[in-house]
């Protein structure tokens, strides 16, 4: 995201990365959206210098169309969820993504469960209760972080036992 204020700010890229139960890896996809040089050069000042940082910024000048991105990501979702079932957005601090989804991808919105499984809640957890952390790289480009957060899901999970 060019920053995070859905109503000025835009996509920069979008990752979906479809999962089992045992957090394996069925399908992803990672799709660039093409801005402008206005736009990238309205980024937030933390934006600029990160995603210059990471080749994001550079990416974005040969990026694809908004609209082909979002019917890309919505072939996936279709090729693992029928079109009455939604599918659930997971990640860390996801309220962002989802309102973002909402306002630039609307079709994509309309797919995606109003329940998310949102990793910062078990951080937090884990971290207050257990002491329990997990070291991140925050690489911040979109399906680095989703790696992540499948792995610091991961982690968490493990931690847990069921009696039966």
């Amino acid at each position: 995201m060019s920053g995070l204020d859905d109503a000025k700010d835009v996509i920069l890229e979008a990752a979906v990365v479809v999962t089992d139960m045992q957090l394996t890896v069925l399908e992803r996809l990672e799709r660039v959206v093409f801005q402008s040089d206005e736009t990238l050069a309205a980024m937030h000042p933390w934006c600029i210098e990160h995603h210059g940082e990471s080749g994001l910024t550079q990416a974005c000048r040969n990026g694809e169309p908004l609209e082909k991105v979002e019917t890309d990501l919505l072939a996936l979702l279709a090729r693992h969820w029928p079109e009455n079932e939604m599918a659930v957005l997971a990640g860390n601090s996801v309220g962002t993504d989802r309102r973002f989804l909402m306002r630039w991808m609307p079709r994509l919105g309309a797919r995606l469960h109003y329940r998310v499984l949102d990793v910062s809640s078990f951080k937090i957890v884990f971290k207050e209760r257990f002491g329990i952390l997990f070291d991140k790289a925050e690489a911040h480009r979109a399906v680095a972080d989703i790696d992540e957060s499948i792995a610091e899901l991961g982690h968490y999970l493990k931690h847990i036992r069921v009696e039966p």
